[in-house]
């Protein structure tokens, strides 16, 4: 093939898009479509509770525009970290959704599960072959042990096997975002240069473009570069909004690892085609010396309940830093004497919204806000005593006077009751590279038989 051209319907399945996208895609002459199901962007709960953050109709809906359209065209469909996470047991739950879908549109699919859960017993295996990654230090056997679930990031190749053994449809647990979109375009002889640099540039569907909210994108491939063109037709890319893309989610703008090497794009150029399609030249990728998979784990830290109040009281709030420390001091204190819970037991954290909770010292803006919305989020080994710690709290978050005034304020609590249990609360222990031999060798694939209505 001369071209490949991958379809990028939107940055993650279930997020949703208007199906007449992907029909031009296809017309356009898409040879695949690729999408994203996850990453790690929404924190460590859905990689620790191994729970989708997108609910099953919602990936229904978008599972049957894209087999509808790609059993129409003949071309296969890829959808990597699926579940949001990648675990195996998210791989499951799409491939159960998708089944259904496949049922009831009387589609005859040939569907690949991949996977790429790991365990710790495994893992140790490889703890002399395993590197952190800054901030974190070398990692330990107890450390594996204290993850509830840990998945490898694959490159392209585990995809490329399940296509070339007959796939229609890839569903892989966690992935590169890019090795999503690189892998049929490498599998078909395209340079890794461009390739590489166009499915970085479509990760995200349409956020490429002059209205991300529209739809996604196509990329056409050639030896020498590749063209990206928005799937609506009043939508346009520029050489700005499709280079500025590489500072997306990357510690350099110039380079991104992926397991089998680095990007550059030092040299790439970016012109404009016309006033909607980009054309880009110059990419290059260099092959590591060492094939590398990243590593994700989170592990439970305790277990949360949180409490909402609202302040309009402009005493309060002329001083509210002043407020939220005796409040701090309180709460501390009377924890302590009811609960008979040392500091060290327990954690809390207290949120001005209206007032630093998001920059803290980093706002530029000065001066007394109008009204605060106050969060308490407890944090405690288990979730009775995170609860019991709430409602210490809960008259200092309703009644608490600010530091010299003389009569009880009533706050706002938008909930009855105000105290609202959490669960488990996760944190990312891992962030590691393990050297493999074969980049195949940590993942699963199960090919599949067809499916039949």
């Amino acid at each position: 093939m001369e071209t490949v051209r991958v379809l990028a319907p939107s940055g993650m399945l279930g997020a949703g898009w208007d199906h007449a996208t992907v029909e031009r895609g296809i017309a356009l002459g898409a040879d695949v479509i690729s999408i994203d199901g996850g990453s790690t962007d929404s924190g460590p709960y859905y990689l620790g509770a191994a729970t989708a953050k997108t609910t099953a109709k919602a990936v229904a809906r978008d599972l049957r525009s894209l087999f509808t359209a790609a059993a129409r065209a003949g071309i296969p469909v890829i959808v990597g970290s699926c579940g949001t996470s990648g675990t195996d047991a998210g791989v499951d739950w799409v491939a159960g959704i998708a089944a259904g879908v496949l049922a009831e549109e009387g589609l005859d699919l040939r569907i690949a599960r991949i996977y790429s859960e790991q365990n710790a017993a495994g893992l140790k295996e490889y703890l002399d072959r395993i590197h952190p990654l800054p901030p974190l230090g070398e990692l330990d056997a107890e450390t594996l042990e204290s993850c509830t679930h840990i998945v490898g990031a694959m490159g392209h190749e585990p995809i490329v096997e399940a296509l070339r053994a007959g796939a229609q449809v890839v569903l892989a647990g966690r992935a590169t975002d890019t090795a999503v979109a690189a892998a049929y375009p490498l599998m078909m002889g395209m340079p890794a240069g461009p390739t590489w640099h166009a499915a970085k540039i479509i990760e995200c569907g349409g956020q490429c473009t002059s209205n991300p909210r529209a739809g996604g994108v196509l990329a056409t491939i050639d030896a020498d570069g590749f063209t990206i063109e928005p799937l609506d037709p009043a939508v346009s890319c520029t050489p700005i909004s499709v280079a500025a893309h590489m500072l997306y989610e990357t510690a350099d703008p110039f380079e991104m690892r992926e397991p089998a090497g680095t990007l550059d794009v030092r040299d790439a150029r970016y012109t404009a085609v016309d006033d909607r399609i980009v054309r880009v030249e110059g990419s290059r990728f260099h092959v590591a010396g060492q094939y590398t998979i990243k590593l994700e784990g989170a592990r439970i830290t305790g277990y949360e309940t949180v409490s909402f109040s609202a302040i309009r009281d402009p005493r309060i709030l002329a001083d509210v830093d002043a407020w939220a420390e005796l409040m701090r001091a309180l709460i501390a204190q009377r924890v302590r004497q009811t609960l008979e819970l040392a500091d060290d037991e327990y954690a809390f954290d207290l949120r001005l919204y209206g007032h630093n909770a998001v920059l803290d010292d980093l706002e530029p803006e000065s001066g007394p806000p109008r009204e605060v919305g106050v969060m308490l989020l407890v944090n405690a080994p288990d979730q009775a005593t995170a609860t019991a710690i709430a409602k210490v709290a809960n008259p200092l978050m309703l009644h608490l006077p600010a530091p010299g005034m003389d009569y009880l304020p009533s706050l706002a609590f938008p909930f009855s009751p105000a105290e609202i249990e959490r669960g488990a609360a996760y944190e990312f222990a891992l962030n590691h590279v393990v050297d493999c031999a074969d980049p195949a060798e940590l993942f699963r694939t199960e090919p599949g038989e067809k499916t039949h209505a």
